[in-house]
């Protein structure tokens, strides 16, 4: 059986931290693709037409999401009541990867069904093992529910 290669979805705001991401999955040797959206408007419009829209194929569907919670415009708890909610993409793995350490952040995000919370390490090496474990974790070793009868 071939392995397939997901996308992993990084929805940030922050350019320093989208770079490190960019840097972290590159020295983690990790192949898989990474798009990015940088506010939660954008991200609601990226689920309605590159996931929701009826021409949209599994292959369309992000492997990962990657949500920060501090996102201008809509943010990243509304982006997950979204996810969560909406049928096709419900059971897509959502990592929160936040800077945010506010108990009624990790309370409702747990409540609203993220599959992860972590907090940004401020070290950058730190930050590269954290997104290479994340990235093997969820993209490697979990074994991903079907989505639509496939996996």
């Amino acid at each position: 059986m071939t392995e397939k290669i997901l996308k992993i979805l990084l929805v940030e705001d922050n350019p320093d931290d989208i770079e490190l991401t960019r840097i972290a999955l590159k020295e983690g040797k990790v192949i898989n693709k990474m798009e990015v959206i940088r506010d939660g408007e954008e991200a609601l419009d990226y689920f309605q037409k590159n996931c929701l829209s009826p021409d949209a194929s599994e292959s369309d569907l992000p492997g990962l999401i990657l949500l920060d919670i501090n996102l201008p415009k809509v943010d990243g708890i509304e982006i997950l009541k979204f996810i969560k909610k909406t049928e096709k993409i419900k059971r897509i793995p959502v990592v929160m990867l936040t800077t945010s350490q506010r108990d009624e952040d990790i309370v409702s995000s747990y409540d609203l069904g993220v599959n992860s919370y972590i907090q940004k390490p401020v070290e950058f090496d730190k930050f590269i093992k954290t997104v290479a474990t994340v990235q093997l974790y969820w993209m490697l070793t979990n074994t991903p529910p079907l989505l639509n009868g496939k996996r």
